[in-house]
């Protein structure tokens, strides 16, 4: 592979998104080895690749992500860190927070703090999509998570999250910046825990703030305030990114106005569909970092133990393989589609099944926050104003360049 050179971090910085299946295309392979900042890696794409990293016996996230990311996004202890059984005992703590009536509930107290937003915002003839929709994002993530409004500082919680989103690929002060504010945002929310296991707030059986102040691991010990807390902040923080799909369907409703006419006419049939499309079509994270557990073979390459390798979100989310056309928007070609079906091709949010892999479990509250997110812009008569929709691809995350400006008619 001639145009790999010895090592990869410019061209992955200047080229973004398609750097690794742009290489793989012109190689004809699912598997391109290389450096990042020096650190050999191996970068693989495609459903075939997807199965094999997300088969929980391969490999593991712990030592895979560089501390700068893991403690902005995640920070140590949380699910995203174990394997194993540990993994699949706290993984359950969140998929019983997934429930339908718990996502309808979501649903629900997401469209009343949308109008209360739209009240608010009443006569302004430009709202920033981004800034609102985080607003109302963090609002009904809060209610729904049982955590007093009166208790939070919303607007500090919901500048704090972003950072945790929009920094996560910076450097140097700006990500320690936020780091550094992300302390104080887990500093709260263990306040919280201990509050509630002092018997000096009662959230509501099931809710998050309840789960997690509850939660015993394989140990029988309850998890720490400081462990809670991040486990808590990542029901928060993946519910505050879902505004990065707003924006994309935003845009989507408007380059593609026979979709927008469908929904805001009531027309619900292919709501499922458009929606899954905005997240396959969309660049939301690029890439997932792992390392391997024990050596194995795979396609003729030698994996041994602690290699890092890291899987092409992206990449995979658009590979022609299974899904034709992939630079087209066509939400047509997911009427019928279930992830359960296809665990591996559809992997914005991760691969595999969400009970036993590392697949986002908060994927359910993104399809149902982005569903009610669809039908609202399409009924509100919503224009976008002259403005520059292009999605630059060599930032990470990216959006809309200059973000999305509303007119609502």
């Amino acid at each position: 592979m001639s145009d790999i050179p010895f090592d990869s971090t410019i061209p992955f910085l200047r080229e973004g998104y398609p750097f690794i299946s742009s290489r793989c295309d012109r190689a004809g392979t699912d598997m391109l080895t290389t450096r990042i900042a020096l650190r050999p890696v191996t970068f693989l794409r495609g459903a075939e690749a997807a199965s094999v990293f997300y088969d929980g016996r391969r490999f593991t996230r712990q030592g895979a992500m560089p501390h700068a990311i893991q403690h902005l996004l995640q920070d140590e202890g949380s699910v995203q860190s174990l394997d194993g059984a540990s993994h699949r005992r706290r993984k359950h703590a969140f998929l019983s927070l997934m429930a339908p009536s718990a996502m309808t509930r979501l649903g629900d107290l997401f469209e009343e703090e949308w109008h209360r937003a739209a009240e608010r915002l009443h006569g302004r003839k430009r709202v920033e999509l981004g800034e609102v929709s985080r607003v109302v994002l963090v609002r009904a993530a809060l209610r729904w998570s049982g955590i007093p409004l009166s208790s939070t500082d919303v607007p500090r919680l919901t500048a704090e999250l972003s950072m945790m989103v929009d920094r996560v690929s910076r450097f140097g002060p700006a990500n320690w910046y936020a780091r550094w504010r992300r302390q104080g945002s887990e500093r709260w929310a263990a306040g919280l825990v201990e509050r509630v296991r002092a018997g000096e707030i009662s959230p509501p059986h099931g809710s998050a703030l309840d789960v997690f102040s509850r939660h015993r691991d394989d140990d029988g010990r309850r998890l720490s305030p400081d462990v809670a807390a991040v486990e808590l902040l990542n029901i928060l923080r993946p519910i505050l990114a879902v505004a990065l799909f707003i924006e994309f369907a935003a845009v989507a409703l408007v380059q593609h106005p026979q979709w927008r006419d469908a929904f805001a006419a009531g027309e619900d049939t292919d709501l499922e569909p458009f929606v899954q499309e905005v997240r396959r079509y969309y660049p939301f994270f690029p890439a997932v970092p792992g390392r391997v557990r024990e050596p194995f073979t795979w396609r003729g390459h030698r994996f041994d133990e602690g290699d890092w390798v890291i899987l092409d979100l992206y990449g995979t989310c658009h590979d022609a393989r299974s899904f034709p056309d992939p630079d087209s928007f066509r939400p047509e070609r997911f009427r019928g589609w279930s992830w359960q079906e296809e665990p591996y091709t559809l992997i914005a949010q991760g691969a595999g099944r969400h009970e036993d892999d590392h697949r986002c479990p908060g994927e359910w509250s993104t399809v149902e926050l982005l569903t009610r997110s669809v039908r609202l812009l399409a009924q509100s008569g919503m224009h976008l104003p002259p403005q520059d929709p292009s999605i630059p691809l060599d930032r990470f995350p990216t959006g809309p360049r200059n973000g999305v400006v509303l007119s609502i008619l």
